[in-house]
């Protein structure tokens, strides 16, 4: 824990350090209405370049609603967000503009800027959605719909900053974003505190999105998103995002709470996810997926609580890009208390996640390569999972006997129930090697057909002091095409 504390202290006095001198600007100053009906795009703007211009500084909302389309920031420029502010992100879509990806809040090749303040940013996601998928079918713009919604690229996010220097999100609620309400992109030192997220307002909602960045603390954060919560991406072969703490947040979602991928062309390397809890999440709490040609190494899990989530635990490596060969090694995880519920955990939501890949039963924990293709040194230690069993060979069925039929699917979308049945209810290990388990306690409710752990290609792998309860089965381990399996 003394690494994160550093790390945390490290980039505080980094990114307080530049503004403790900065100058205060009341967004009156610049004739910036309160009203929630003035448009004040230009005259945001106009503030931001002027503080810019004249040495930094804040711009100071105070309480009111203040409407805007695209604004960009500039260097040694903070938005302060009073208690009772709202900055109003414009329900029309010509009032964004189109930098790559489209957002309320540009920030590009800049360096000492925030967002900071216990007051609001609403994005209107969902009229504006709408609205934009009106306009498209309308022909007012070119788009590409693909079932009710228009294409990430048109649908505008609240926060897009790319390649930027000493970045703070601090105290600020974020909500109803048309899209991802926030990308980083290839950013260094970024400390994303304290910060409340409800990004349910449309399809593909996620909540802060992380892609080749370097040295990022995001803590103390309360996320509700209807996508994956916190998400980290790398979208170039030549970066990657490496030494990122992810600690103390809490996290509901209609996908995944914590992920690494889907993207992954580069890479993720020194991550640490500390103490989170995930709660109310239709897929995995913990997904680290190497899928692109890139590399996930050195990641540590050190403290989760899993409730009513689909599935606690997937790593997967694949080969979305054929000939693009990825890596997963160093993976430990630890300190889990988790339980599975029955039913569909993210019932209610607005947009619930799909009901995909079936016939299946509950899902267990996977950890899934590719034959050849290895994960590496995985270590799994104090886990507490409960699964409700139930498991009907009428459902869906895989023998022990046929394990080869389960599909490897090497360039499929990553997600826990992609293999469709898979014959444990507890941990299905596949295609993995140096795998140690030690103090692992595996629970099922009610009876199910299947084994609590099944290894298939597995090789060199450890199991210590694990315990199961499941009615009617005495067996815990099946092994097949395996070497070096120990079990104490």
């Amino acid at each position: 824990m003394k690494f994160q504390k550093r790390m945390v202290l490290m980039l505080l006095v980094l990114l307080q350090g530049t503004a403790v001198f900065a100058k205060d600007y009341k967004a009156s100053f610049f004739h910036i209405k309160s009203d929630g009906a003035t448009m004040n795009t230009r005259s945001i703007q106009f503030a931001i370049d002027y503080i810019s211009k004249n040495g930094g500084g804040r711009l100071v909302f105070y309480v009111g609603r203040y409407l805007t389309g695209s604004i960009h920031l500039k260097s040694n420029v903070t938005l302060q967000l009073e208690e009772g502010a709202v900055l109003l992100g414009s329900t029309n879509p010509f009032d964004y503009d189109r930098l790559g990806n489209t957002a309320l809040i540009h920030a590009r090749d800049l360096e000492n800027v925030g967002i900071t303040g216990k007051g609001m940013i609403d994005g209107q996601g969902r009229a504006l959605a709408n609205n934009s998928i009106a306009y498209a079918n309308d022909g007012l713009i070119e788009d590409i719909l693909k079932y009710d919604r228009t294409r990430e690229s048109i649908r505008p996010m609240v926060i897009y900053f790319v390649n930027c220097v000493n970045v703070t999100i601090k105290d600020v609620i974020l909500q109803n974003s048309a899209c991802w309400l926030q990308t980083y992109e290839r950013c260094k030192n970024m400390l994303i505190d304290n910060i409340t997220v409800n990004n349910v307002a449309f399809w593909n909602s996620d909540g802060i999105d992380i892609v080749d960045c370097d040295n990022v603390v995001i803590t103390n954060n309360k996320i509700d998103a209807a996508d994956d919560g916190i998400c980290l991406k790398s979208h170039n072969e030549k970066f990657y995002c490496n030494n990122i703490l992810i600690e103390n947040n809490i996290v509901r979602t209609s996908a995944n709470g914590i992920k690494l991928g889907t993207a992954g062309k580069g890479g993720f390397r020194n991550i640490k996810i500390i103490n989170n809890i995930v709660y109310d999440t239709y897929r995995s709490a913990i997904a680290l997926q190497s899928v692109d040609g890139g590399f996930l190494e050195d990641i540590v899990v050190d403290g989760l609580k899993s409730t009513n989530t689909g599935n606690v635990i997937f790593l997967r490596l694949g080969e979305r890009i054929a000939g693009k060969k990825s890596t997963m090694n160093r993976i430990s995880i630890k300190n889990v208390v988790a339980d599975v519920p029955f039913g569909k955990p993210d019932a209610g939501y607005d947009y619930e996640g799909p009901i995909e890949d079936m016939p299946r039963n509950i899902s267990p924990i996977i950890i899934a390569g590719l034959p050849g293709q290895y994960i590496n040194e995985v270590s799994f230690t104090n886990f507490e999972v409960s699964y409700p069993g139930g498991g009907n060979k009428f459902l869906a069925y895989v023998g022990l006997d046929q394990l080869d039929s389960i599909t490897e699917n090497p360039d499929g979308y990553p997600e826990f129930s992609m293999f469709k049945e898979v014959p444990a209810w507890g941990i299905y290990v596949r295609h993995a090697k140096n795998i140690n388990f030690a103090n692992i306690h595996l629970k099922a409710e009610k009876k199910d057909y299947r084994l609590p752990i099944v290894m298939d290609d597995v090789h060199d792998a450890q199991l210590k002091k694990i315990t199961f309860e499941q009615i009617g089965q005495k067996k815990l381990i099946h092994t097949y095409k395996s070497t070096n399996v120990t079990v104490k």
